[in-house]
């Protein structure tokens, strides 16, 4: 889960992290207000979950409470790469002296939160991986022993020469590792951490992903998730208790198990298609689940045909079989659906299905080569 930057910049504001003031308009009126009662030049900020909104346009500064307002009615309802932007952050602008990188993700490989700092801060940390990684330092953090003072000192020092600056830097380094456990997160990032001419370090920016597996524990993070920024299909199926991923193929694939989901769209590509889609309907019986996933894969206008393989073990074949018929009975699916059912009440599954003449398959490879070429894609 995504939260805005001004939602990552309030949590960040609570855990002692220095930001500029600000807050967020929906509206010219309120982006007023806002810059009115800092009474000072603000930039006006897009909140959409996208990178890039400088270069689109959607980050400007605003020398007065009037220029703001103008600004936030050119910027509300702008689209930046598909996302329509309903929300700008009217925050109080710095003067900057240098800006620093700093982030913080889990590294699955070593199984340790890796923090990465750069002094060439304010572009895209990839850009500055692929050409200068040498600007780049990480440290990995032992989980158990935690993130020491002596370590973040060393780490601010890659960034900043001034002592004074140095301990500034270092203590916001503790306290984003400190957010990075509490909240569950899978990145946290500020870019830029900015220096000013007084002497300050802030972060202007801030990025913040939780893990969707921990916000049964972040209760208040988890009401921040915006909806209207999020796909359609994959809110539908969070719901639903089904773990699905669009993709830009034109299989789609309905799996229960996440191995065997892997596995089947593995073949997609082996034999020459593309999967529209990852859906792991669980080990859940429950015929509504396949009813969901079948209108959620009929939602994506790229699918040009449907493969449905179920492994029976916990999930009963005859449920499946029976959520298929639902799904046919209400969407009428236009595109060709292949089906391999086998393990637990197969056979019952198979009389089930029968009325429908569905293409079937006995093994895993034959269902994946049949679905490709009912797809007529060459």
């Amino acid at each position: 889960m995504k939260v805005h930057e001004y939602q990552a910049k309030q949590i960040f504001d609570q855990a002692g992290i220095p930001v500029p003031p600000g807050d967020v308009a929906t509206s010219p009126t309120e982006a007023f207000e806002i810059a009115e009662r800092l009474n000072k030049p603000v930039m006006v900020k897009a909140q959409v979950h996208v990178g890039g909104r400088g270069k689109a346009g959607g980050v400007k500064f605003a020398e007065n409470a009037e220029a703001a307002k103008v600004l936030a009615q050119k910027i509300l309802g702008m689209d930046i790469k598909g996302l329509t932007v309903k929300k700008v952050l009217v925050t109080e602008a710095v003067e900057i002296i240098s800006e620093a990188y700093v982030g913080i993700i889990l590294d699955r490989a070593t199984q340790k939160p890796v923090i990465m700092v750069s002094s060439a801060g304010g572009v895209d940390i990839e850009e500055v991986a692929a050409k200068t990684p040498e600007k780049i330092h990480k440290l990995f953090v032992d989980p158990v022993v935690g993130l020491r003072e002596y370590q973040a000192r060393n780490l601010a020092y890659k960034l900043f020469r001034e002592i004074s600056q140095v301990r500034k830097t270092a203590d916001i380094i503790m306290r984003l590792y400190d957010i990075f456990w509490k909240v569950d997160s899978s990145l946290v990032e500020i870019n830029p951490l900015i220096s000013t001419p007084g002497g300050d370090v802030l972060a202007i920016d801030a990025k913040l992903n939780i893990d969707d597996n921990g916000l049964f524990r972040q209760k208040n993070i988890a009401e921040m998730r915006d909806l209207d920024a999020e796909d359609p299909a994959e809110v539908k199926a969070r719901e639903a208790d089904l773990s699905y991923v669009k993709l830009d193929g034109n299989i789609g694939c309905i799996v229960n198990g996440a191995g065997l989901a892997m596995t089947t769209m593995d073949l997609v590509k082996h034999y020459g298609g593309e999967p529209a889609n990852f859906l792991d309907i669980g080990g859940s019986s429950n015929p509504g689940k396949v009813l969901t996933a079948m209108q959620i894969i009929l939602s994506d206008p790229n699918v040009r045909a449907i493969l449905i393989n179920i492994f029976g073990g916990i999930t009963r074949c005859d449920d499946v079989a029976n959520g298929i018929v639902a799904a046919f009975n209400e969407y009428k699916p236009s595109v060709p659906v292949v089906v391999r059912l086998t393990g637990t009440n197969e056979e019952e599954a198979q009389r089930i299905l029968s009325s429908f003449k569905l293409p079937t398959a006995d093994t895993l490879d034959g269902a994946v080569k049949k679905a490709i070429s009912l797809s007529g894609i060459e």
